[in-house]
């Protein structure tokens, strides 16, 4: 398989898992990479990432445990909370339990196969702008903060990818049906 820049997944790439947005939470959250994302790092959509680095030998039983989870579980609820800082960029937190009971799943499912930082439960959040500088990240958290409004949405479903890098190769997709 051939990823973004010609780069191949043979195997020895981790695998990231995300939950995906609905259309129009992508399209507005993609708008504010494109507009505050330093464009020599802008690899990706954006995206919610579940797990950072799954073993890539995991591959057949990621994706087995992926489509098994969303073929059962309905759509995931979930609300948007506010503006978030990530030190040197900046996200929309996310609340939703469903969500996080669905990485219990995964993360007791991958037992003893997870990197520390996948070991903890993550701070769900859409990121709009990472690796500037903190004047440059505030800026834009209060400016974002000033007309913010918690909205309710739902997930559309879990995605499997190779990273390559910095580009990810998408492996699969598995909507919710339950």
């Amino acid at each position: 398989m051939s990823g973004a820049g010609g780069a191949s997944v043979d195997g020895s790439a981790p695998l990231i898992v995300i939950a995906e947005l609905p259309p129009d939470l992508q399209a507005f959250s993609n708008t504010l990479r494109q507009a505050h994302f330093p464009p020599s790092r802008n690899f990706l959509e954006a995206h919610v990432t579940l797990f950072h680095a799954l073993p890539p030998f995991c591959r057949d039983e990621a994706q087995r445990h992926l489509k098994d989870v969303t073929r059962t579980h309905p759509p995931v609820k979930a609300r948007l909370t506010g503006v978030m800082s990530l030190g040197r960029g900046t996200a929309f937190a996310i609340d939703s339990p469903d969500l996080l009971a669905i990485c219990d799943s995964i993360a007791d499912r991958f037992h003893g196969l997870l990197t520390g930082q996948d070991q903890h439960r993550p701070r769900l959040h859409v990121t709009v702008q990472n690796k500037v500088a903190p004047a440059v990240a505030k800026a834009l958290q209060a400016e974002l903060a000033a007309t913010f409004v918690a909205r309710d949405f739902t997930f559309r479903g879990l995605a499997l990818h190779a990273y390559l890098g910095g580009p990810w190769q998408s492996l699969a997709r598995y909507s919710f049906r339950g």
